[in-house]
């Protein structure tokens, strides 16, 4: 009797029925959208933010010191090693290593073209380079896929073209050499016996930097120039991390005060300083740290484009409210005749309000699963338009969704629950 009645009102009332659940669904799938957009837009927003360049830097130790201590940037009585390189996709945050790329910098002398000569800094680096890994896999990485934002005329350097460099804009300018020019160059140290190395110019960059004064020449080439064979000076790390918390700031002070709980906890989780931990783990005498101004950035933009999303959500989901709660009531009001004689005829406030939100409810469950499917699109519309990349989908939004759908809907029917619990059966049946 009860669920015939139940169907019976449903049919009768099946436009103002369509009403509710088509708000309801609006809500879903706005809060479908965001949260999957929410809990996948961290990886995206890194992923976006790594073609800016890397977030940490890994030095020898006595070369972190010496800054450290005395501000000197780049002296050194150290190098790391050549060979140790590929281990850094052996760490446990692996797969979290987007690119990597070795420099070798140190001071040339460039002969200029009226026969004088000109300390230059000179780096070595990889730019598109081949790696075979440890774990048997290979790897391409280099400072090409780091800094994209860099404006090329010509073109980059292959690894394997030994006899090519790359200049920066303001020494161009300042040497007047362009794009097929020879450029010589001495090792510092013997710049008086003339041991020279001829270098062709395929490019010209602007980084919109100070590094628009260097040279640039694959790793071979500088270590040739330097001797200073299987050593770089330094490594750019692009990893995808996750946002500092209390924890990842307690271990970046001092990870050895950490207990064995907290210690499992960060070591385990993709903090810029635990991956900072992992790197100097294999890679002798190193010192690991985060490009602050990159690695904050981050984690201050997710944050931030995290909150947005949630507030969207929390003032769609009070918007379907306040419509279920206009909706529920003009139906109450409408059948307010009907819930009279049913009060009249014995039936408990109890038995009439479990009749009306069983209705909802059911409305609600239509209304929330159509909704949540038309946000699996939605999500992957805002994806594609703003990452050009697909939203992974969440199996934990499911029961988000709708929990918040069945708050929502019990939070829109108070209203009315109240009219009809102050509905008088004498009043409405003589029609005052």
């Amino acid at each position: 009797m009860f669920f015939r009645m139940v169907v019976q009102a449903l049919v009768r009332q099946w436009k103002k029925m369509i009403m509710i659940a088509f708000t309801i669904s609006l809500g879903s799938s706005l809060a479908t959208a965001m949260l999957n957009v929410m809990f996948d837009v961290g990886d995206k927003v890194n992923q976006e933010l790594k073609t800016y360049g890397a977030n940490i830097r890994v030095v020898p130790q006595t070369a972190s010191i010496l800054n450290d201590l005395y501000g000197v940037e780049g002296a050194q009585a150290q190098y790391l090693r050549e060979d140790e390189l590929g281990k850094i996709k052996t760490i446990f945050w692996s797969f979290n290593i987007v690119d990597f790329a070795p420099y070798l910098e140190d001071i040339a002398i460039l002969e200029n073209n009226d026969g004088s000569f000109t300390e230059t800094n000179v780096v070595g680096t990889w730019f598109s380079y081949h790696l075979d890994l440890p774990t048997g896999e290979t790897l391409d990485t280099g400072m090409t896929a780091m800094k994209k934002w860099w404006s090329i005329e010509g073109n980059w350097i292959k690894d394997d073209e030994e006899n090519l460099a790359m200049i920066g804009t303001e020494l161009a300018a300042k040497k007047s050499l362009k794009i097929g020019d020879k450029i010589t160059l001495f090792e510092k140290k013997d710049s008086q016996n003339k041991k020279e190395t001829t270098f062709t110019i395929c490019g010209i960059f602007d980084a919109g930097s100070d590094e628009d004064e260097k040279i640039y020449l694959t790793l071979h080439s500088a270590q040739k120039l330097f001797s200073k064979q299987g050593v770089v000076s330094s490594i750019d790390v692009s990893a995808l991390t996750t946002p500092d918390n209390e924890l990842a700031r307690r271990a970046a002070q001092n990870p050895e005060s950490l207990n064995i709980v907290d210690w499992d906890t960060w070591y385990c989780t993709a903090y810029v300083s635990s991956i900072c931990y992992q790197l100097q783990e294999v890679i002798t005498n190193s010192t690991a740290k985060a490009v602050r101004q990159v690695a904050e950035s981050e984690g201050a933009i997710l944050n931030k484009t995290q909150l947005l999303m949630l507030l969207i959500t929390i003032l769609s989901l009070i918007g379907s409210a306040l419509g279920i709660s206009n909706l529920v009531t003009a139906s109450v009001m409408e059948r307010s005749q009907e819930i009279g004689l049913l009060k009249a005829i014995g039936a408990y406030n109890g038995a009439v309000m479990a009749l009306v939100l069983t209705e909802i409810l059911i409305t609600a469950i239509i209304g929330g699963a159509c909704g949540y499917f038309a946000g699996l699109g939605f999500a992957q519309i805002i994806g594609q338009s703003v990452f050009e990349s697909n939203i992974n989908i969440k199996l934990s939004v499911i029961p988000i969704v709708a929990v918040l759908i069945f708050v929502v809907t019990m939070a829109g029917s108070i209203p009315s629950i109240k009219m009809l619990l102050h509905l008088e059966p004498a009043e409405v049946l003589h029609g005052r």
